[in-house]
C-alpha cells in the first residue's frame, strides 16, 4: 500500500499554486475563487490592474478575475523560496508572469486556502533594467577619431533635454521622492527632468531647523538601488541627509534642474502632452512632457491658523517650517502651538537655547518612544536583527505591503498594547504632566494614524521628558486670540510670548494642483492621502489604498508621488513601471479608477 506523505508548508503552497495556475489557464473563475477564504484579500500593485488596488472577499476577487483574465494572461505561478509556517498557517514568497511582465508576490494560506495575496509587477518583459548580466559595456574598445568621453556625452544629453528634446516625464519637486523616482525612471530609460526651486538637491532638508534628525531608523530610510553605508548612524542629521541626496543625484546621473520653479501647467489635449512653464535660474522655459508628476511631499502649503488679534502681536511669529533653530533665546518666552513631531523638536531646540517654552496642545497626540518603536514596531522588518534573518529592505517593504489596510489596524494593536505596557511609567508620567495621550482612534498606533491623517503623533527622542519634568510648560485646550504679547486660551489664561511658532501642520497636497494647474483639475483629482473609513474624522468611500498616491488619478497623465523615505522608495518602483509602460505604448487599461469624491 502506498503511503501518502504528510503535507508540509512547501507541499501545501505548491498544491495551491498549481491549482490556481490550472484554474486561471482554464479561465475558470469559480475554481480560482474557491481557493480563497471567505474573508480573503488580494492586494495588487500594477500586475493585474495597472493600478494599486485591494480586493476584499471572494466576490470582489471573482469580479476582478472575470474582468481581467483575458488582458492579464497570468501563468507560471511558483514558489520563490521555501514556504514557512505550519500546515494551518502557511506563508511563501512567489513568482508569476503576466503577458506584459514578470511578477513577485507574497501568499498567506489558512488551512490550505488563501487569506492574503500580494501581487506586484517587477519588470516589463522586453524592457528589463540593464543591470547584472544586462549591464552596458560602457566603452567600445576600439580607437576612433573624434569619439566622445562619457562626460562629454552626459553633458550633451543634459544640455539637450528640455530644449532640443522634450522629456517624457516631468517631476515637480526634487526632494527625496522626486529624486528616487527619477533614479528609477532613468534605469527604465524614461527621459525625465526634475525641477526643484531650491538651489541644491538636499536643500529641502538643509533648510529645516538645525537640530532636526530623522526620527525613523536608517534601515527604514534607504533610497532606491543605493543603501546607506553600514556605518551610517541610526538617526542621521538633516544636513547629512541633504548631502546624501545631493551626491545620490550626481551618482544616478539625474537631469536635475535646481533653482527652477514651476509657475503654470496645462494639458494640451490635441498634442496629448502637458505644457509646463518654469523659470530656470530666472529664465523662462516651456516644457512639454507627456507625463506630469507632483512630488511635493506628503503635504501642501503650511497651515497657519487665523487667530483673532494675530496681526497685533509685537514679537516674532512664524510657521514651524520657517524655524531656523539655534540662536540665543535666553530670557525669551516662546509659545509653540501644536504637539506633533515638529512641535516637540522645536520646543526642545528653544529650551536648549535658553527660552522659557510653553507647548500648546489642542488635541490628543500619540507618543511612541523611539527605542520601543524600533524594537516593537519596526524590529522584525527594519533592523540589524531583520537583516541577519534574511529580511532585506526590499523584502521588508513587501512584507509590510502584504497586509492590506483593512486588516493593518488589527495587526498593529498588539504592538501598541505591548508598548503601552512596556512604557507604562513613561505614559503615566506624561499624563500626570497634563499631556493628552492617545494610541490612535482604535488603539492601532502611529503608522495607521500617519496613513489616515499624516499627523497626530510624536516619536519621542527626548522632548517628552522635558514636559514630564516641567522644563517645557504645557497648556492644553484651544486658542481664542492673540494679543500684543500673549496667546490667550479658552479658559482665559494668557501665555506671555516673545515668539509664537505655529507647528500646525500643512494643507492638502491638492493645493499645489489648484495653484499650478487649476481648481477644476484639483477638484477632479480629489483628496490626496488618507484612506476611506467609517470615522467622522476621515469620512469618504473605502478605497482600500491611499487616495491618489502612486497610481492613476482622475486626470489623465497626472500623478502624485510622496510619502516618507520608506514609501517614496517602495512605491516609486510601481509608479516608474506605469510611466515606462505608457512611454512604450503598451496597453494599460486601468481597473477601477478611484471614485470621484471631492473632499479636500
Amino acid at each position: 500500500m502506498s503511503h501518502t506523505p504528510d503535507p508540509t508548508p512547501a507541499s501545501i503552497v505548491a498544491d495551491w499554486l498549481a491549482n490556481l495556475n490550472s484554474a486561471l489557464q482554464a479561465k475558470d473563475v469559480a475554481a480560482a475563487t474557491e481557493l480563497f477564504t471567505e474573508d480573503s484579500y488580494w492586494r495588487d500593485f500594477v500586475a493585474f490592474t495597472w493600478n494599486l488596488k485591494t480586493f476584499e472577499g471572494k466576490g470582489q476577487i471573482a469580479q476582478m478575475l472575470a474582468d481581467r483574465l483575458e488582458h492579464v494572461a497570468p501563468s507560471q505561478w511558483a514558489m520563490a523560496e521555501d514556504a514557512t509556517g505550519d500546515t494551518e498557517n502557511t506563508e511563501a514568497w512567489i513568482t508569476f508572469e503576466t503577458g506584459a511582465a514578470n511578477g513577485y508576490g507574497h501568499l498567506r494560506l489558512k488551512d490550505g486556502k488563501c487569506w492574503t495575496l500580494l501581487t506586484t509587477m517587477q519588470e516589463l518583459k522586453g524592457f528589463e533594467e540593464k543591470k547584472g548580466v544586462r549591464r552596458e559595456r560602457g566603452v567600445a574598445h576600439e580607437i576612433t577619431r573624434g569619439r566622445k568621453s562619457w562626460l562629454e556625452r552626459k553633458e550633451e544629453d543634459q544640455a539637450r533635454l528640455g530644449y532640443e528634446e522634450q522629456p517624457n516625464t516631468l517631476i515637480i519637486g526634487g526632494g527625496q521622492g522626486g529624486i528616487g523616482l527619477a533614479a528609477r525612471l532613468r534605469r527604465q530609460g524614461v527621459p525625465t527632468i526634475v525641477v526643484e526651486k531650491n538651489d541644491r538637491a538636499g536643500d529641502s532638508w538643509r533648510n529645516r531647523y538645525k537640530s532636526l534628525h530623522l526620527h525613523d531608523p536608517v534601515w527604514y530610510d534607504h533610497l532606491p538601488y543605493l543603501n546607506f553605508p553600514d556605518d551610517w548612524p541610526v538617526f542621521a542629521a538633516k544636513d547629512k541627509i541633504g548631502d546624501w541626496l545631493e551626491h545620490y543625484t550626481a551618482i544616478m546621473e539625474l537631469n536635475y534642474w535646481a533653482s527652477t520653479e514651476a509657475t503654470k501647467a496645462a494639458y494640451d489635449e490635441a498634442a496629448g502632452e502637458w505644457v509646463v512653464e518654469v523659470k530656470r535660474d530666472g529664465v523662462p522655459v516651456t516644457l512639454r512632457p507627456k507625463q506630469l508628476v507632483f512630488a511635493l511631499g506628503v503635504s501642501g502649503y503650511p497651515n497657519v491658523p487665523d487667530f483673532d488679534g494675530k496681526e497685533s502681536f509685537l514679537g516674532a511669529q512664524y510657521h514651524s517650517s520657517k524655524h531656523p533653530g539655534g540662536g540665543d533665546w535666553t530670557g525669551k518666552k516662546a509659545v509653540v502651538i501644536g504637539s506633533n513631531n515638529s512641535a516637540h523638536d522645536i520646543c526642545a531646540d528653544l529650551w536648549e537655547h535658553g527660552a522659557d517654552v510653553t507647548m500648546v496642545q489642542r488635541s490628543s497626540t500619540h507618543i511612541s518612544r523611539s527605542e520601543s518603536l524600533m524594537d516593537l514596531g519596526l524590529g522584525n522588518l527594519y533592523s540589524e536583527k531583520a537583516l541577519a534573518n534574511g529580511v532585506t529592505t526590499d523584502k521588508a517593504d513587501l512584507l509590510f505591503a502584504s497586509l492590506p489596510y483593512r486588516i493593518l489596524p488589527d495587526a498593529q494593536k498588539p504592538v501598541y498594547a505591548e508598548m503601552a505596557s512596556r512604557d507604562a511609567e513613561f505614559y503615566d508620567s506624561l499624563a500626570a504632566a497634563g499631556f493628552d495621550l492617545d494610541f490612535g482612534e482604535d488603539g492601532s498606533g502611529l503608522f495607521v494614524k500617519y496613513l489616515r491623517r499624516g499627523s497626530g503623533y510624536y516619536i519621542d527622542v527626548g522632548a517628552s521628558q522635558l514636559i514630564i519634568d516641567g522644563r517645557v510648560n504645557l497648556a492644553t485646550g484651544q486658542v481664542t486670540k492673540i494679543t500684543g504679547n500673549a496667546v490667550v486660551m479658552e479658559d482665559g489664561s494668557e501665555l506671555e510670548a516673545d515668539v509664537i511658532v505655529y507647528a500646525t501642520g500643512y494643507g492638502s497636497m491638492n493645493g499645489w494642483l489648484s495653484d499650478l494647474v487649476s481648481p477644476e483639475v484639483a477638484d477632479s483629482v480629489g483628496k490626496c492621502w488618507g484612506y476611506g473609513s467609517d470615522t467622522t474624522r476621515d469620512p469618504g468611500p473605502w478605497e482600500g489604498e491611499l487616495r491618489n498616491m502612486w497610481k492613476p488619478t482622475n486626470v489623465e497623465n497626472l500623478w502624485i508621488h510622496g510619502g516618507n523615505l520608506h514609501q517614496s522608495r517602495h512605491y516609486s518602483k510601481y509608479l516608474a513601471l506605469q510611466l515606462k509602460a505608457r512611454m512604450e505604448g503598451l496597453d494599460t487599461p486601468v481597473y477601477q479608477r478611484q471614485a470621484s469624491h471631492h473632499t479636500h
